[in-house]
């Protein structure tokens, strides 16, 4: 178990950087051209409306005092108001962040399992399949994840015809299920719809896909990497030794040992997932955040920028502190390492 000085380590440097990176996009936000009270009274406004605007807005203070006031308000769940969508920002991007999710939740576990799947064969049975899959996990690092959207569109939906166009979570002619997650595959299934759920799925697996093939890659390559290394060890002579079999000690002793460095960046990815799914929500038409963000970016809506690059922080500070206990229980020399390295 870690220490509890490990872990008020490890929670004060994820405060520290969210503080940072918090100060840090506020700032760039500030200083990117445009007036938003010009963008909210719109270009008839006269200069005495602007003045006013601007001093209701608190543009007038300073950034440190604008800082600290949106701060007080984002902890208290005031994330400003979106004037393009008309609507609280919490509430537009509390509707649309079930689906994002949904998409990162699926491509992440397509990339983790394919990746311990292929890295274990690849490096068990070498040969023909490590080649392989060395070479399709090379070819994978280069598709840029919408290219490779539009790639199974064209294919599976416009040649094939077997999986449905972009056209967002569900079929036009069926109503959503219940929403009790957010995540159509999993309420249409507590809500006992078949038909709705294998929609869901079919809606799903080609952003998914999509989504997850540059991750996959990734993880697959840095799994071989370290298992193969690891493989060469001393101390799995020693297990063979025992009489333990090949696989086994391949499969509880090798990867246990390899998975350190996985572990680490799955998390990273998985961060990258939720925030990063931007272009291909836009190929895909998926109702997620990306679709909103886009908006706000054209529209120079800088409530609910501000808010994705606030949100983006606290999930990436957040997923590593995640990682920080997990690799603190994989490895216990690094509980020990933290716990000396804290005044």
């Amino acid at each position: 178990m870690p220490t509890l000085r490990y872990l008020l380590g490890r929670a004060f440097g994820a405060l520290v950087t969210l503080v940072l990176a918090s100060a840090l996009s506020f700032a760039i936000l500030r200083v990117v051209p445009g007036d938003p009270a010009r963008l909210i009274a719109g270009p008839l406004a006269t200069p005495e409306a602007l003045a006013a605007l601007r001093d209701e807005l608190g543009l007038n203070d300073g950034i440190a005092a604008q800082y600290v006031s949106y701060i007080g308000g984002f902890l208290s769940g005031d994330w400003g108001y979106s004037f393009a969508s008309g609507a609280d920002v919490s509430s537009v991007l509390a509707q649309r962040l079930p689906a994002t999710l949904e998409l990162a939740l699926v491509a992440f576990v397509i990339a983790v399992v394919g990746a311990v799947v292929c890295a274990l064969l690849a490096t068990y049975r070498r040969g023909w399949f490590g080649t392989a899959s060395k070479s399709l996990s090379l070819l994978g690092l280069g598709f840029p994840p919408f290219w490779l959207g539009l790639v199974l569109l064209l294919v599976f939906s416009s040649w094939l015809g077997v999986s449905p166009g972009p056209s967002g979570r569900l079929s036009s002619y069926l109503t959503a299920p219940p929403q009790i997650t957010g995540f159509y595959t999993v309420d249409s299934l507590l809500a006992g719809d078949v038909v709705a759920f294998s929609d869901a799925v079919a809606h799903l697996a080609l952003p998914a896909l999509a989504l997850a093939m540059l991750p996959w890659a990734f993880l697959t390559r840095l799994l071989t990497a370290n298992l193969a290394e690891t493989a060469t060890s001393p101390y799995v002579v020693v297990v063979r030794s025992k009489g333990v079999g090949r696989w086994s000690t391949h499969v509880r002793h090798v990867l246990h040992n390899a998975a350190l460095p996985t572990i680490t960046s799955s998390g990273l990815v998985f961060a990258t997932l939720i925030t990063g799914s931007v272009l291909i929500e836009q190929v895909f038409d998926w109702p997620g955040v990306g679709e909103v963000l886009v908006g706000g970016i054209q529209r120079q809506d800088f409530a609910i920028v501000q808010a994705f690059v606030l949100l983006s922080a606290v999930v990436f500070i957040g997923i590593n502190f995640v990682v920080d206990i997990v690799n603190g229980f994989v490895d216990p020399r690094l509980r020990v390492v933290g716990a000396r390295s804290q005044p």
